[in-house]
């Protein structure tokens, strides 16, 4: 599978590989050292942390090298009229009376609690290339779907303040 992202994505993510990779491994590698001489590994707490902090930073490491491996390189260019990537879109859920507003990102950098969400969920899909006062049906599962209609887009761009995301 392809992961699209933007080349300002692709570029945040080669920094922390590169970070990753230059500083955090010698430093852990170094930490590991430093732990193991500290004696017996069987009740050695340290070691079994700082064996624990370098493989995940090897994970996150491998993580990064196959997302970059594997891109699709995206524009976040859209109409002006028209909702695309980094864009806020406030819309209005009939079914709860309410209104929220979004922005569209990329799947690295969705946070859903802070009103990111991914141009690959279910309502970032169907928000991206529509206009104000569209009607949006939004099908959840067989079951259950809602309507959503969009009152304002507000044109964004991918400034970099928005971080990847960590695991």
């Amino acid at each position: 599978m392809h992961n699209e992202l933007t080349p300002n994505d692709l570029r945040l993510m080669q920094e922390e590989l590169d970070h990753r990779r230059i500083v955090l491994r010698p430093q852990l590698l170094e930490a590991v050292k430093e732990a193991r001489a500290f004696g017996d590994l069987s009740e050695n707490f340290e070691y079994k942390a700082a064996k624990q902090e370098k493989n995940r930073n090897e994970s996150r490491i491998r993580f990064l090298e196959r997302m970059i491996k594997t891109a699709v390189v995206i524009s976040d260019r859209s109409a002006p009229d028209q909702v695309g990537l980094y864009d806020k879109v406030t819309v209005y859920m009939e079914e709860d009376d309410e209104t929220q507003v979004y922005q569209i990102v990329t799947t690295m950098r969705q946070d859903v609690l802070k009103g990111l969400i991914s141009k690959e969920s279910p309502v970032g899909k169907a928000l991206l290339g529509r206009r104000a006062g569209e009607r949006i049906h939004i099908q959840v599962n067989p079951d259950y779907g809602y309507d959503l209609v969009i009152q304002s887009i507000e044109k964004g761009s991918d400034s970099g303040e928005i971080p990847l995301n960590r695991y």
